[in-house]
């Protein structure tokens, strides 16, 4: 049974980081590329961040483009997300996902299978 696990939300103010981390287990975690998504209330699912299954490659929604850096460290299952210089906007709840196949886009929510429960990140002006 897969199992995703973010972490590392909080409150924190205009300008100011937060980590997340996800811990996925009951998949060969190094086979998945991995994204990270957000959800404000009353708004769709958006797409964040996206990693390949070696990290080689990245990408970025245009919004946090500079700002937040998705990292993975296979060894430990692990998947990332560094925000910086956060902003209200960013207020959200962000969940990470694995991507169903590596042949498929990676910003369509509806191309990820495996999902966390999320967590929430309140950003304060």
């Amino acid at each position: 049974q897969v199992q995703l696990v973010e972490s590392g939300g909080g409150l924190v103010q205009a300008g100011g980081s937060l980590r997340l981390s996800c811990a996925a287990s009951g998949l060969t975690f190094s086979s998945y590329a991995m994204g990270w998504f957000r959800q404000a209330p009353e708004k769709a699912r958006e797409f964040v961040a996206h990693i390949s299954r070696s990290g080689g490659n990245t990408y970025y929604a245009d919004s946090v483009k500079g700002r937040f850096t998705i990292s993975r460290d296979n060894a430990k299952n692990t998947v990332y997300l560094q925000m910086n210089s956060l902003n209200p906007e960013d207020t959200a709840v962000y969940y990470c996902a694995a991507l169903r196949s590596s042949v498929l886009a990676y910003a369509p929510p509806t191309n990820y299978g495996s999902w966390g429960q999320g967590t929430q990140v309140t950003v304060s002006s």
